[in-house]
């Protein structure tokens, strides 16, 4: 399947720089992904597609703000976003400028209250970094680090809460699981009175899921890896909900992307853990997600092909094209789609 099956035409005023004031007054396409009929909303209403029964599948990870500034001993200018924790006080953390951070440089964030030391040039130009501090490292970066907010976002954001979920619990992402954005404890808490189950799932969300995709035939991309666990408790839910043939429904591809990584052939899950790199395209064979709550992702993207698999590429190109014409917003603070 060739990669500019995937392109479309977007207009960059309809690329939100900003969050919507209140999270569930986005605006929400339902299509429905048999007959490919689309229904305008806005996002609280979501409630009125969901049944007693159904599960919602939430992800609970955190955004660190994992964008450092700092200064070499030279005093030259130097910028890391963190990548992911390999163990203890090492991290991989991509840095710029690359070509003027070799393997024994020293650089100081904060006015010092935190040093990193390069370790190793890992093979795509990523770094293993060491860092050196007194107290407590998430309430260092808490105060000097910045939130790695996605290329396409050129406004600075005024309130660090609005690139996290509601239901934001463990560090670990580089990027917000973004379709997560639009809930308010509010509205989760009227759809579980509803009688809809909601399970967390914790994927951390790497920052690879910006990385373009650049082969031409799409088969031919590798997909970046990505940390994710399950417990119990949440995995009885979703396997709940597929005994009695109701529907599982995933805020936001990350959560698609760990519950068919787990699923076994009839679509059950377990408590585990685990890396992923699964690579969700048209062909696909869903497992266990029913339905799926999203954003608009860019031309081209792994996102894009992901919903092209559970919705039909055709109806999922008609629907963007309707929303460039009504004006949605798009990506990460944009609005959301509902596909059923």
């Amino acid at each position: 399947m060739e990669l500019s099956e995937f392109y479309y035409e977007l207009p960059e005023e309809l690329i939100a720089q900003t969050p919507i004031q209140k999270r569930d007054e986005s605006r929400l396409m339902v299509l429905d992904k048999k007959s490919g009929k689309i229904e305008n909303e806005i996002f609280k209403n979501i409630i009125n597609y969901l049944n007693p029964g159904d599960c919602l599948v939430i992800n609970n990870t955190k955004v660190i703000p994992a964008r450092l500034y700092g200064k070499k001993e030279t005093g030259a200018k130097v910028e890391f976003v963190l990548l992911n924790n390999i163990e203890g006080d090492i991290w991989e953390a991509m840095v710029r400028p690359g070509n003027k951070l070799h393997i024994g440089t020293k650089v100081v964030f904060g006015d010092g209250i935190l040093k990193a030391e390069i370790l190793e040039v890992l093979k795509d130009g990523t770094r293993k970094v060491k860092f050196e501090y007194k107290g407590i490292f998430n309430e260092i970066l808490d105060k000097i680090g910045l939130m790695p907010l996605p290329p396409y976002i050129h406004e600075s954001l005024k309130e660090n809460d609005r690139y996290q979920t509601v239901y934001a619990k463990y560090n670990g992402s580089a990027a917000a699981p973004t379709a997560g954005l639009h809930f308010t404890e509010e509205l989760l808490k009227e759809i579980e009175a509803k009688g809809v189950q909601i399970a967390n799932i914790t994927l951390h969300v790497g920052i690879g899921t910006f990385r373009p995709v650049k082969e031409k035939n799409i088969e031919d991309h590798h997909m970046h890896t990505e940390h994710y666990y399950i417990k119990k408790e949440d995995a009885d839910k979703i396997n709940n909900a597929k005994k009695e043939g109701k529907r599982v429904i995933a805020v936001g591809t990350t959560s698609c992307r760990t519950i068919e990584t787990v699923a076994d052939e009839n679509g059950f899950v377990k408590e585990c853990e685990g890396d992923t790199s699964i690579f969700i395209y048209p062909g696909y064979k869903f497992k266990c997600l029913d339905a799926l709550v999203t954003n608009f992702h860019l031309p081209e993207s792994t996102l894009l092909m992901l919903v092209s698999a559970l919705a039909g590429k055709e109806n999922i190109m008609n629907a963007y094209k309707k929303a460039i014409e009504e004006k949605y917003r798009f990506f990460s603070f944009g609005d959301a789609m509902f596909i059923k």
